[in-house]
């Protein structure tokens, strides 16, 4: 992260900057947004993709592998986390005096060109409830632009570069870089124990997002908290920012949901704020998770003037984002779908959810993400996973890790009755052969390459 300049100073119409991994998934429409703003935006990455073909048709020249000589006549140059100082163009910029920007930073500078920013952070549910707001601020007619950690079918990508006075943004506490952002509505789903890696423990994650909500400026804007997550309000308190409290079923709550039903697994329910009714939602996702996670994006649509009528058809027309219960076809009578939940609390959340759904058995493959995550919450992972009626266990997603503490899967496989160990992704997909039967639900879970063993199962 470069200190001594100013981000600001360098996406101006006719700056030059360079992005190292220009196809990720917030990096691709990052370069869009700036050569929208006049930038002149050049990049690399590692491999061909249909983002690198976009950015290519738009004028953006992209590089295939990382060479020093690409930084030369940048004025700046923009990176992922996942790119260090040892980076062939990283260590070229440094050693010519380019300053070297953070993705996060760009974006931060970019929001302040917005009226509205809305940023949505938690431990989780993140990524649906950005993608709800997104659904909710086109019903609107508001023209949004979005940056959304994974695909949303409605737009056919993870980013949309809209031409209204609001940015939607999924914002991840990881490494801080969410305090880059310049939030007026800052949305916190809940505040639990992960990236310890990272952070020190709770406490350390709690005061994070205490410094995400205080970025709300003091005279205009709010900070939307789930009133059931003790950590999330603990972190809040006092911040001395407009507050409006979302909960389930809290009676002191500024918004809440009432008459809940269910159908099929789906909930229905109408949105009190302040003891007024604000919309009748029926979703097309089930779990009360989602109940929340809907309360959120109410919250906020209602914060930043959306009318309730959008949030009904918004809401209405979101079947949820890409690797989110997302269904991948059909094997042997049983049906494959793959969500991305990677943390206890998720997967308690997902394995609720269906085993309301009907089916006779729920098989759960499950492949942890990062060495550092299974070792620290071992025993949630232990006791979420006995929900399902059979455990198969992928070996551990190293992700950005290496593995210095000796900790496999198949120590969770031997706490777990009737659990099977995977050394790899193709044994996944035989031992799923083999299980399947009519009447199952097979899921594949986790943020790694997980649903490479569900779609091998159902290809023809």
């Amino acid at each position: 992260m470069d200190l001594e300049h100013n981000v600001q100073d360098y996406i101006k119409p006719g700056k030059r900057a360079h992005l190292v991994g220009i196809g990720g998934v917030s990096m691709s429409p990052l370069g869009e947004v700036l050569k929208g703003r006049g930038v002149v935006v050049t990049g690399s990455d590692m491999h061909e993709s249909a983002a690198v073909d976009h950015l290519r048709s738009l004028g953006i020249p992209v590089m295939i592998g990382h060479l020093p000589e690409s930084v030369v006549g940048a004025d700046c140059v923009i990176r992922t986390a996942a790119v260090h100082d040892d980076n062939p163009e990283i260590a070229a910029a440094l050693a010519a005096g380019i300053p070297v920007f953070e993705r996060a930073q760009a974006w931060g500078a970019i929001m302040q060109h917005y009226r509205n920013a809305l940023c949505v952070a938690g431990t989780h549910g993140k990524t649906t409830t950005t993608s709800m707001c997104t659904h909710i601020f086109l019903a609107a007619g508001k023209d949004p632009s979005v940056m959304i950690g994974g695909t949303l079918p409605v737009l056919g990508a993870g980013h949309r570069v809209g031409h209204g006075d609001t940015i939607i943004a999924e914002s991840c506490e990881y490494c801080n870089s969410f305090l880059s952002f310049a939030p007026t509505v800052a949305v916190i789903l809940n505040v639990e124990e992960d990236h310890l890696d990272f952070f020190k423990d709770i406490h350390d994650i709690q005061h994070s997002f205490r410094s995400f909500a205080q970025l709300v400026p003091e005279d205009r804007g709010w900070v939307v908290v789930n009133g059931d997550n003790d950590h999330a309000m603990e972190a809040v308190q006092d911040c001395g920012r407009e507050i409006l409290v979302f909960s389930r079923d809290g009676e002191r709550a500024d918004c809440r949901a009432q008459n809940v039903t269910w159908e099929r697994g789906l909930p229905r329910f109408d949105i009190l704020i302040h003891g007024e009714k604000y919309a009748h939602v029926e979703l097309r996702v089930g779990g009360e998770h989602n109940i929340s996670n809907a309360l959120a994006a109410a919250c906020a649509a209602w914060a930043l003037g959306i009318p309730g009528s959008a949030v009904e058809e918004g809401l209405e027309s979101f079947t949820g984002a890409g690797r989110r219960f997302e269904k991948k076809g059909e094997y042997h009578g049983a049906m494959v779908y793959d969500d991305y939940a990677h943390h206890p609390d998720e997967l308690h959340a997902l394995l609720t959810m269906v085993k309301k759904l009907g089916y006779q058995r729920i098989i759960c493959a499950f492949q942890p993400h990062t060495y550092t995550r299974t070792a620290a919450l071992f025993d949630h992972f232990v006791e979420q996973l006995k929900l399902a009626d059979v455990a198969v266990l992928a070996e551990i997603y190293a992700a950005r890790e290496q593995n210095t503490l000796g900790i496999s899967s198949k120590d969770l496989a031997e706490k777990i009755p009737g659990a099977v160990y995977c050394p790899t992704l193709e044994a996944v997909t035989e031992t799923l052969r083999e299980m399947a039967q009519p009447g199952d639900l097979i899921l594949t879970v986790g943020a790694g390459d997980i649903y490479l063993a569900g779609e091998a199962l159902v290809k023809p």
